[in-house]
């Protein structure tokens, strides 16, 4: 599997690799997706100054789509916005999923703090637009106030934290995901008219029998394609904003990892297409090769470039467009909407989310990451653009509507600000304040099946260092070649702060020599010479026969006779079968894939990333 992937320059692991949707490619495609997302506003915003006319000329055209006597039509804004955003919402609800099934979340005890801090940030938020807006005409437009930008507040916290504070990220990714699910219920029964039961049942159908078709055969693709379709639809046509659809059928496909089985299963197949090119080889090759891999990380991968760089900023080109002048501005500056909005977000949002984390910690739950760092996360959630706007234009229409997009868009302005002057309180703070803030955050999720035994284990560096880096390899495994240097230069660098741990994982179904190789690292190690073959085997990827591998001993300087008899007699293999059973347990299925302190390392393993993730470990260690 190593093998079979893109250039070794890439730099990228395998267990990366075959992720396709893993939480720093998300979140890295949501900064980027920021980025484009702000463009396209601030374009909505010159075409509708420059030209108002033609912007609710393109925006208001009207599209149906007819069967029949029976149309559904809406303008092209609503296409956009009840339409391709429920792809958006589809996306979100994929990566929770995920975080629910592979993340940190898999604990369940760790939602807890997420979900009451997500609800405390909406009811402060929702608390204080309506004191500002009661018994006035603004009062029905409080949805508008409570739900964050999943893009902009990630790409904000990025560019802050400089993509560093994952942890953070992936806190604040769960709060604003049941943010967005809790809006969305809002839209239903907040901003829904004119209900149709009759649709609405049909759409709990067809959701049930998507939730069924999962354990149906190699037709479960194409028949839960027609399903979510269909339930869209009949939402549609139920009068409950049909974006719903997409955060729901996220929230159930399920995220795995490959199983090895699998793999070996699909790199059997692909070796007999090779041998017999017949399209019905063919075609099983790739129906294994993609069901090894889970259905939510193949949607991520299709979908999330297409929302977060195409839909999303074309939502902004459609909605964020205000004609402005003195008059608005005027207007706005007084209006309880807008005060109200900005309030809600500047104050009532990052209040709630401090201070229910504040409560659940009382309670004995623990967070994932520091307060001085939730205050970061905190302000950032502070930006109200997708799902705020989405409701603006339910709640309100004419110049309330445009009051309400002038607050939206200043929350883009203000909360970043009040998030930068968090980071720099925090970086400001003393050293003994900040260790013991550490000191109270839950301990990292363990994902390595078996402690690293020293009495087992093939350990380089002191023994009882404080961070462990421990890979599982192939001898020919050229991306594990390619490591090799960077893990040198690591224990150079880190010293007695850093111990290495290597395990086997020899992948023979498309390394056919990686098996023997193993078993002769132990037989050197056996003479005392582990690490020495260790580093020549992976120095000499292209020479490892058994007469390259006698070869290798001789020049060690080994009992050539011992070793071949060692090999010969196969007296290492069951170490090297223990080794790919704990691999199994921990869920590795390529390599290299790292651990660091018993945590799986995601993404790239160049020297500034490894040494980074490295220290974070150590200041986890000591405190």
């Amino acid at each position: 599997m190593s093998a079979a992937v893109a250039t070794s320059s890439s730099g990228r692991t395998a267990w990366a690799r075959n992720l396709a949707a893993p939480i720093r490619s998300y979140l890295h495609a949501e900064t980027g997706g920021a980025v484009v997302l702000a463009a396209a506003a601030l374009a909505a915003l010159a075409w509708a100054n420059v030209s108002p006319s033609s912007y609710e000329s393109v925006w208001g055209t009207r599209l149906a789509v007819q069967l029949g006597d029976h149309a559904l039509a809406t303008d092209l804004r609503g296409w956009i916005n009840e339409g391709l955003m429920t792809l958006f919402f589809l996306v979100v609800g994929l990566e929770a999923k995920r975080e629910l099934d592979l993340g940190e979340l898999r604990e369940r005890t760790r939602l807890a703090i997420p979900v009451l801090a997500s609800f405390g940030g909406m009811l402060g938020a929702g608390g204080i637009y309506l004191a500002i807006n009661a018994g006035g005409d603004g009062a029905a437009g409080w949805g508008a106030a409570v739900s964050t930008d999943t893009a902009l507040a990630l790409g904000v916290l990025s560019l802050l934290t400089r993509g560093r504070a994952i942890r953070l990220r992936v806190f604040l990714l769960t709060v604003v995901v049941i943010d967005d699910l809790a809006a969305l219920l809002i839209i239903a029964l907040g901003y829904s008219e004119h209900i149709d039961v009759t649709a609405l049942l049909i759409a709990v159908a067809l959701f049930a029998a998507l939730f069924l078709v999962r354990w149906a055969g190699s037709w479960r693709g194409p028949a839960a394609v027609l399903l979510g379709v269909g339930i869209w639809f009949a939402l549609f046509e139920s009068g409950v904003d049909a974006v719903i659809a997409g955060l729901a059928i996220g929230l159930v496909t399920s995220a795995y990892p490959p199983a090895r089985d699998d793999l070996e299963r699909s790199t059997e197949l692909a070796r007999s297409f090779r041998e017999q090119p017949t399209p019905e080889l063919a075609y099983s090759a790739v129906a294994s090769l993609t069901s090894a891999i889970s259905p939510n990380e193949r949607m991520q991968y299709r979908l999330h470039p297409w929302t977060s760089r195409v839909i999303v900023p074309l939502f902004a080109l459609a909605n964020a467009g205000i004609h402005i002048d003195g008059t608005l501005l005027s207007d706005a500056i007084t209006s309880p909407i807008t005060l109200g909005i900005v309030a809600a977000y500047a104050i009532g949002k990052p209040a709630g989310i401090l201070a229910a984390s504040w409560l659940a910690t009382r309670r004995g739950a623990r967070l994932t990451v520091t307060f001085p760092a939730l205050a970061v996360g905190a302000a950032s959630a502070g930006i109200g653009f997708t799902v705020s706007l989405l409701v603006a234009t339910l709640a309100f229409e004419g110049e309330p509507l445009d009051e309400a997009k002038i607050g939206v868009l200043a929350t883009a302005i203000i909360s970043p600000a009040l998030a930068w002057l968090a980071i720099q309180v925090m970086r400001r703070l003393p050293a003994e304040v900040r260790a013991r803030q550490l000191g109270e955050v839950a301990e990292t999720i363990v994902d390595l099946a078996e402690d690293v035994d020293p009495g087992r284990d093939h350990i380089r560096g002191r023994v009882d260092a404080p961070v462990t880096l421990l890979e599982y390899g192939d001898y020919e495994c050229p991306y594990c070649g390619h490591a090799a240097p960077v893990i040198g230069k690591l224990l150079d660098h880190l010293g007695d702060e850093l111990r290495y741990v290597f395990r086997h994982l020899p992948l023979t179904d498309v390394h056919p020599n990686a098996q023997l190789a193993s078993e002769a690292a132990e037989a050197a190690g056996a003479q005392g010479a582990y690490w020495e073959m260790h580093d020549r085997l992976l120095d000499h990827q292209d020479a490892l026969a058994p007469v390259d591998l006698y070869r290798h001993a001789s020049e060690l300087g080994l009992d050539v006779d011992r070793f071949s008899d060692d090999l010969r007699r196969r007296r290492f293999a069951h170490r090297v079968a223990a080794d790919v059973q704990s691999a199994d347990a921990s869920g590795v299925s390529g390599t290299p894939t790292f651990f660091i302190n018993g945590r799986r390392h995601q993404g790239v393993y160049d020297i500034d990333t490894l040494t980074r993730s490295v220290k974070t470990a150590a200041r986890a260690a000591a405190a």
